[in-house]
């Protein structure tokens, strides 16, 4: 059993989802591997990792709008807001969702469903660069 660590940085352009299953991918082919597991994790508390539709953009859409209805800015009771009224509710949002995801993988393809996709989800309202420490583990 061999393992490979990566790190690999993502720039956002604020809120909202943005794919990174290509460079994962890419992970999984530079670690010379063809069969095995790669884990992803997200190194930052105010954005998280999900597994969504890649196909239809309207899918991702409503997702992140239900999330922003769910956790509004502003709310009288966060006490957490040193960084903006979108500090706290960017925490939250990621306690709601994941900060990694393990994928399987065979003859150096992800195995994901048709329209699965794996995506950076960005909570904060600026750009970010984020960083996410990619470990592959196979033969």
């Amino acid at each position: 059993m061999a393992v490979h660590h990566e790190m690999i940085h993502v720039s956002t352009r604020g809120k909202g989802t943005l794919e990174i299953t290509s460079s994962i991918r890419e992970c999984v082919e530079t670690s010379g591997m063809r069969d095995g597991i790669v884990s992803v994790l997200c190194l930052h508390t105010s954005c998280s990792l999900v597994l969504m539709e890649n196909a239809d953009p309207s899918a991702r859409h409503d997702l992140e709008h239900y999330m922003e209805r769910l956790v509004p800015e502003n709310e009288p009771y966060f006490t957490h807001i040193y960084e903006g009224a979108d500090d706290m509710p960017s925490h939250i949002k990621m306690a709601l969702t994941r900060s990694s995801e393990t994928i399987p993988f065979t003859n150096q393809h992800l195995i994901l469903g048709t329209w699965q996709g794996i995506f950076l989800w960005e909570h904060r309202s600026h750009p970010h660069s984020r960083k996410l420490a990619v470990t592959v583990v196979g033969e």
